[in-house]
């Protein structure tokens, strides 16, 4: 079997992701449920095999990075689609995780991403996070979020991605698309670059440490819009996550900074729907005066309050997005208290027992 056998059937049964492990058939990841191709367990072997045939495809890419361990990259198949690899070592065997990407940028609508996620695009300084767990569709907001930039304003996008995933065509806009190790080194490198290189918007793909965390906030602050992600859940724990980074003597001064760039912060899951598939639950945070407030005055677990009686200016919290969607009849009241940030709360607005 080659990996074009095994990407061109991930796109027919329209799999999110293909698994490729020693021992295991070929498992591809659908609607959020994990279904194996055949009984045919794929050896160490066949997997180094596909492995190899995937760096071929990546531009005969050198193999050295996965003996450190694992190594990200991506590359295009003509008419199939766009791939996100990660190919790891684990049993003292090669494995892989495939992304696939659809050629054509995601439409918002489809994917259900509300107005007031799409509203913090019109943004022209400051910060923008879109957070959530692994998984969760942070990439596909991101596309989208830059996308409707492109479409509307007349700017210098840079893209800086680890690895690209969603080619963006230039509309209104100019788009610069760089991924790590193969147009830069670092995140970190790359942002102080893209200073110098006449941005208007700045797409980060993963603020990974204290140092891209310093670097993007240095970069909002010098009048440049800049959208990132963080492996958190909701806006009290991002901005937590962000405060936590820096050393005790700087955390002071970060909830400064912080309170005067950071405009406005998306959080998602995904959760699975009463008849099939996965849908998106967002909690959203615009950070009035507030939420500035409370952010410099390290108030932050007070934020919560404020999301929910601020709903006029598009907030939401992820609790009464997933009640939101109970009431519509997308998801089923287990799948809601499941997700939920207070589990006895979403129980009781509910008024039902669940067992946590």
């Amino acid at each position: 079997m080659s990996i074009q056998d095994v990407l061109r059937h991930a796109i027919e049964i329209k799999a999110s992701d293909v698994i490729l492990v020693p021992g295991l058939p070929v498992s591809y990841k659908a609607g959020g449920s994990i279904h194996r191709d055949d009984d045919v367990r794929q050896t160490p072997d066949s997997i180094q095999a596909m492995a190899r045939e995937m760096y071929e495809y990546a531009g005969n890419r050198s193999m050295d990075m996965v003996a450190e361990g694992d190594d990200d990259f991506s590359f295009s198949l003509p008419g199939l689609a766009r791939f996100r690899i990660n190919v790891f070592k684990q049993r003292n065997s090669l494995a892989s995780v495939i992304r696939i990407v659809s050629f054509d940028l995601p439409d918002r609508h489809d994917l259900c991403i509300p107005d007031n996620v799409i509203a913090l695009a019109q943004h022209t300084r400051g910060l923008v996070l879109v957070t959530g767990p692994a998984g969760s569709g942070k990439s596909t907001t991101l596309a989208c979020l830059i996308d409707a930039i492109n479409s509307s304003r007349n700017a210098h996008i840079i893209t800086i991605e680890d690895p690209i995933e969603y080619l963006h065509h230039h509309k209104q806009s100019v788009v610069t698309q760089r991924e790590i190790e193969t147009d830069t080194e670092s995140y970190t490198s790359a942002l102080r670059s893209a200073l110098r290189q006449a941005p208007d918007v700045i797409l980060l793909g993963e603020m990974r440490d204290y140092e891209a965390i310093k670097a993007a906030v240095t970069a909002a602050e010098t009048g440049h819009l800049v959208i990132s992600t963080l492996h958190t859940t909701g806006a009290v724990n991002t901005v937590d996550r962000i405060i936590d980074s820096f050393p005790p003597a700087q955390q002071q001064q970060i909830r400064i900074q912080l309170s005067m760039v950071l405009q406005g912060v998306i959080s998602q899951q995904l959760v699975p729907c009463v008849n099939g598939g996965e849908t998106p639950a967002f909690e959203v945070v615009v950070c009035n005066n507030a939420i500035r407030n409370m952010i410099r005055e390290s108030n932050i677990h007070q934020m919560e309050s404020i999301i929910y009686s601020s709903s006029s200016e598009g907030m939401i919290t992820m609790d009464t997005s997933l009640l939101n969607l109970v009431k519509a009849g997308t998801i089923a009241p287990e799948a809601a208290v499941h997700a939920a940030m207070n589990k006895e709360q979403m129980q009781k607005r509910l008024g039902t027992n669940i067992s946590l």
